[in-house]
């Protein structure tokens, strides 16, 4: 069974002060958290915080959050859980983004010496944020989570969480030290699997490239017990295309119901993952489907057109297989070759479009048919400026 609890925020902007009343079933309604903070400064990219319980029943509890969580947000929260289900999650952290929001669930187990939540199974330490960066909210997740599970009650957590957005750090000598300042979008960006994944693919790997560079839909399986692994692929994608620094289009942990696929499809392209084979019949919601464990490509029937392949691919394909064969590289070095590849590419490019009135470059389809390439060639090209915005339409 599962209970959503209400909560009402109160937000007075006439004197900077976010108060936070909690009615119903919060077994937290008591609590001395029920004071009013006055937030001067915000230095991280946190949105909220919220606790959901189960219980030794097996009921589960949406017992607290600050500042604020919607109903949905609440009910879609709980359901990615996977408490009270037959289907529970088979790792322990998980994030993904739904409505333009970045999600990270904790999951901690209790156990009968945790006195302080004697009633309680397990819970999950739900982060609600802005940004991609895994590390960096796993990091608070933990700090945050053995607040929670030695006192029972979130007061300490608050203090922590509004230590982190006003100062942008929280220390604690038991739970340890936290600092926005050490985690840059850049180094959550450059956390990739890239090599293996080039290892696994070879040369198909081209495919995933250009899927990358033409901003299509890429689906990627993994089996619900691999969980971990899909998170892994998901985010290393878009490295594929390093000059766009685009992370916003990775959905790494997808559902198949409408509300998860109702919100993906409101996008024109994205790198998304999926646990359920059935999503593989699917191809209203890929061009390109990657299916991990059988290290099999597949392009959907309606998408062929922008995946003909010429020699220009070839020899990007060539350099990726052996970049990532190469002992002495690591990801980084290697995401880095691809990203020069691609930077002499879009030179090129550049170098036959002209500029136009307004000083932007533009590229017309018959200029590249002057150069007389393959088709392949000529039609990924015309494809590939259009997707950097060279083309008008």
């Amino acid at each position: 069974m599962i209970l959503l609890t209400e909560e009402c925020i109160q937000n007075d902007h006439s004197d900077h002060q976010i108060g936070r009343k909690i009615t119903g079933g919060d077994r937290h309604a008591h609590d001395p958290t029920l004071i009013y903070v006055a937030v001067m400064a915000v230095l991280c990219d946190l949105n909220a915080a919220g606790i959901i319980e189960k219980d030794r029943n097996n009921d589960v509890l949406w017992t607290w959050s600050y500042p604020s969580v919607t109903s949905e947000q609440r009910e879609f929260l709980i359901a990615k859980t996977g408490f009270g289900t037959e289907n529970p999650l088979s790792i322990n952290f998980v994030y993904s983004q739904w409505k333009q929001t970045w999600y990270y669930i904790y999951i901690v187990d209790v156990t009968s010496e945790d006195a302080a939540l004697s009633r309680v199974a397990q819970f999950a330490l739900v982060l609600l944020a802005k940004d991609f960066n895994p590390e960096k909210y796993s990091t608070l997740c933990r700090l945050f989570s053995r607040q929670y599970k030695k006192t029972g009650s979130p007061v300490a957590m608050l203090e922590g969480y509004l230590s982190v957005v006003t100062r942008g750090v929280c220390n604690s000598d038991e739970n340890g030290k936290f600092s926005v300042s050490d985690y840059s979008k850049q180094q959550a960006y450059s956390r990739s699997c890239v090599k293996d994944i080039i290892q696994t693919f070879g040369v198909e790997t081209i495919f995933i490239y250009t899927a990358m560079l033409l901003k299509k839909r890429i689906a990627i399986y993994y089996p619900p017990h691999s969980v971990s692994n899909l998170l892994d692929y998901t985010r290393s994608i878009p490295a594929f295309a390093w000059h766009r620094q685009n992370w916003s289009i990775v959905h790494p942990f997808v559902q198949l119901n409408d509300a998860e696929l109702e919100n993906l499809q409101s996008n024109s392209h994205y790198v998304a993952g999926f646990t359920e084979a059935a999503v593989e019949g699917r191809s209203d919601l890929y061009d390109l489907f990657v299916n991990v464990p059988n290290n099999q490509i597949t392009v959907a029937s309606h998408a062929k057109d922008s995946f003909a392949m010429g020699k220009l691919h070839k020899d990007v394909a060539t350099l990726m297989v052996e970049k990532a064969d190469d002992d002495s590289l690591e990801d980084v070095d290697v995401i880095k070759e691809i990203a020069n590849k691609t930077k002499d590419l879009l030179n090129n490019l550049k170098s036959l479009a002209t500029e136009n009135e307004d000083g932007k470059l533009t590229l017309s389809l018959e200029t590249l048919k002057e150069r007389r390439m393959p088709p392949a060639t000529e039609n990924f090209l015309f494809s590939l400026a259009a997707s950097e915005g060279f083309v008008k339409f």
